[in-house]
């Protein structure tokens, strides 16, 4: 849909981004301890994601792993937002939760809404599921914050919710918690 906006216009915004620090990583749990290391195969922290995990390819959610993960850790949610996004707050891409401690998500495995073992919720774009990349043609390299989180029991968050949901059942209940970086523009 972005791909559409003119160059110019996403030159002009290039200056305007919504920030880190609007994540939910670096606002509603910045009080929380890091310690969670979350890797992808399909890329390195501040490094680019291919273009089959954007609107320009496939579309479909980019493999994602994590480890160290505290004793006492019951459930993981995983919050992808784009912290680039000329928006006041930061674009949700994905909002996925009660996964298995053990388990990791493979390439496509938060692309639809029917994903056995994993509970989705509503992105920016009020579909479950993973939304691509899409940043407006000039705008500059879009940081795409993958947020891990270790929680102490299984969430009573409805399939469906939206990020503000997510986090209020988040609250009081994360461990530990790991990010890691992608980056995508459209030049």
């Amino acid at each position: 849909m972005l791909e559409k906006m003119p160059r110019v216009l996403g030159e002009a915004l290039s200056g305007v981004k919504a920030g880190l620090d609007k994540t939910s990583y670096h606002d509603a749990f910045s009080d929380v301890a890091e310690g969670v290391r979350v890797t992808s195969p399909a890329f390195a922290d501040q490094g680019g994601l291919a273009a089959r995990f954007t609107a320009d390819g496939e579309g479909v959610s980019p493999p994602l792993a994590w480890e160290g993960l505290p004793a006492g850790t019951e459930s993981v949610a995983v919050i992808v937002e784009d912290a680039g996004s000329p928006t006041p707050k930061p674009l949700v891409h994905l909002l996925a939760w009660n996964l298995d401690p053990a388990a990791n998500l493979t390439e496509g495995t938060a692309s639809g809404d029917d994903t056995p073992g994993v509970t989705l919720g509503k992105n920016s774009f009020l579909k479950s599921g993973w939304l691509p990349p899409d940043p407006p043609t000039g705008h500059g390299d879009h940081a795409y914050l993958f947020q891990v989180y270790a929680l102490n029991h299984r969430l009573d968050c409805e399939a469906g919710s939206g990020r503000e949901a997510l986090v209020e059942a988040m609250r009081g209940h994360v461990l530990a918690k790991g990010a890691l970086i992608g980056t995508y523009a459209r030049r």
